[in-house]
């Protein structure tokens, strides 16, 4: 088997970025054996500054500077202060970036200016970093080879990839379904359960845990957003949402025509008061056929207990797709750590590889 190495830029040191430099270790034996990929990583930025090497870094010495907590700035002959990420996407020589730096939902930066240098620059993209997607899905999309068809772009590995599993339901192959499994058939509705962080207070504050309490243990997993409130006030259920009706549904879509509504309102008392009545409440995102368009919400739901998203337990995310032709599919994953989202990460990765060959 011909083997390709692949140059990656890595944005964002948090605990998805940890989680990558993991399984870039813990996998490379069946990247090689299996899929003929080997990945170098020659550039790796936090918020400190940046670390280069076109030689390659060392993975166990970025983690290990990480957890001494400090930057991969300080790492000798490597290592270039305050360095940010559009600066070494534009100046780079790679293959792939992978951007995984904290969400922004105010104007999608650091990330969206990344993105859209790679891009120009003929550089695939790999996100899990959902702001630039809710924010300008479409201005990236046209980058892209995710942009539609049409004479004037031609084929569509003429251009850049840009992927974005990790983003919407950690490893479960959200988009995957919709966009190419489900590609001959119409989506009437989708029903999705796509953070977990809500989802595991949820459940907690059912068997008696204050939300306090419960959310603390979602941040010290590793599982809420650096902004926890992006969890419990719905947005970070609605920006996936958002990209799942730009990508899947293919209905361009901002974050704006999303009604929200987050679960703080939610007592342990009103939960448990369903549960008795064979009902659970979830945050659910919901994207329903109106005529020709779809109206996009993200709310607390009670549903019956039988329902696939009801029946799920606190580290499991979900969705359903119910369609004209395909009957209805659904899928679930059960995620404690960040792992899984790296792990999604990484099946994009392959995926480009698979373009390049």
């Amino acid at each position: 088997m011909a083997v390709q190495t692949l140059r990656l830029v890595f944005c964002g040191m948090g605990n998805v970025g940890r989680s990558f430099l993991t399984i870039m270790q813990s996998q490379a034996a069946l990247l090689r054996e299996r899929h003929g990929i080997v990945l170098k990583l020659v550039g790796a930025v936090d918020s400190g500054g940046a670390a280069v090497d076109a030689d390659g870094l060392d993975p166990a010495v970025l983690l290990a500077c990480k957890q001494a907590g400090k930057s991969v700035a300080n790492l000798l002959n490597v290592g270039q202060p305050g360095l940010s990420g559009p600066q070494l996407a534009a100046t780079i020589d790679a293959d792939i970036l992978l951007e995984a730096t904290p969400v922004n939902l105010t104007d999608g930066q650091p990330g969206l200016e990344t993105c859209q240098i790679a891009l120009r620059r003929g550089m695939s993209v790999v996100l899990a970093n959902k702001g630039p997607l809710a924010l300008a899905y479409q201005d990236l999309a046209i980058l892209s080879d995710m942009a539609e068809p049409s004479d004037e772009r031609g084929s569509s590995s003429d251009w850049p990839a840009l992927r974005f599993s990790a983003c919407v339901g950690g490893s479960m192959p959200t988009i995957n379904i919709g966009r190419r499994d489900l590609a001959g058939a119409r989506i009437e509705r989708v029903e999705a359960v796509l953070n977990g962080t809500t989802q595991g207070i949820l459940r907690a504050m059912e068997q008696g845990i204050p939300y306090a309490e419960a959310l603390a243990e979602m941040q010290r997993r590793g599982l809420a957003e650096t902004d926890p409130t992006l969890d419990v006030e719905g947005w970070d259920a609605a920006n996936k949402l958002t990209i799942v009706a730009n990508a899947v549904l293919r209905r361009p879509t901002t974050l704006r025509e999303v009604a929200v509504e987050g679960i703080t309102k939610l007592s342990a008392e009103l939960l448990r008061e369903h549960v008795e009545r064979g009902e659970r409440i979830v945050l659910l995102c919901l994207a329903e056929r109106d005529g020709d368009d779809y109206r996009l919400s993200v709310r607390p739901t009670p549903l019956p207990i039988y329902h696939p998203l009801a029946r799920m337990s606190d580290d499991e995310m979900g969705l359903v797709y119910y369609t004209d032709i395909a009957g209805v599919q659904t899928a679930t994953t059960m995620e404690r750590d960040p792992l899984p989202t790296a792990a999604a990460m990484l099946r994009d990765v392959i995926d480009i590889a698979g373009r390049r060959s």
